[in-house]
């Protein structure tokens, strides 16, 4: 790396040091049907990651408690609210809703710097993806029987907000980033599990990476049989 190239990599990182590069869309009133996951104000309704599905499942109800203590203690040393942004500083582990969903429609704001890498768990399992590659976004990146690229790349540049709207029906996930479809109804495998399907419900987790990142704006609106089925025509 050039000196020039090192200092205009230093700026861009400094103006990431806010909510992103161009601020936070303001906080809406929830769409019609959702109600919102994150407050702007501080990490209500979220929790510090314990294990796997599968190892969670294993621990005494005790031992469970004792364990998302723990977690919850050092996801808020990680995880901060700034500018009405959930914002992570790089290390730690993922943020996890307080809640279980099965069905649902997911809607969040996300930046990333360059270079960055993170992604969205549904019922605890990898991932709508989120990454700054040629690739793009959106892609359910841990399937291997069944696609898991994007159709079309449809990212903003890295420190510039994307907004994803995520539908998960029984075992299928759709996916818009940015208004563009980039998932179509496509089965999302059990990345724990390999010979299981993905488990009915579980939590949502905002993936850790290594590196810093920003999320807004999210808001859930669980499915009835009926939504679903009115969503799948």
């Amino acid at each position: 790396m050039t000196a020039l190239s090192r200092i205009v990599a230093a700026l861009l990182f400094a103006s990431l040091s806010a909510c992103a590069t161009t601020p936070a869309p303001d906080e809406p009133p929830a769409p019609p049907g959702f109600h919102a996951l994150f407050n702007g104000k501080d990490l209500t309704g979220w929790k510090g990651l314990v294990a796997d599905p599968p190892t969670r499942a294993r621990l005494a109800p005790t031992d469970l408690r004792v364990e998302q203590a723990i977690a919850d203690m050092r996801m808020r040393k990680h995880w901060r609210i700034e500018d009405g942004c959930l914002v992570f500083d790089g290390q730690g582990d993922s943020l996890c809703t307080a809640q279980d969903y099965g069905d649902f429609e997911l809607l969040v704001d996300w930046a990333i710097p360059p270079h960055g890498d993170s992604g969205i768990y549904l019922r605890g399992s990898p991932q709508v993806q989120i990454w700054d590659v040629p690739l793009g976004s959106g892609g359910l990146y841990n399937n291997l029987l069944h696609p898991s690229g994007p159709l079309v790349r449809a990212d903003n540049p890295p420190g510039q907000w994307n907004t994803f709207r995520i539908r998960m029906i029984g075992r299928r996930v759709t996916v818009w980033l940015n208004d563009q479809l980039v998932v179509r109804d496509t089965v999302l495998e059990n990345y724990w599990e390999r010979d299981k399907p993905i488990y009915p419900s579980g939590q949502i987790e905002l993936q850790s990476h290594g590196g810093e990142l920003w999320f807004t704006n999210v808001y859930i609106r669980e499915l009835t049989d009926h939504d679903a089925g009115t969503a799948a025509r």
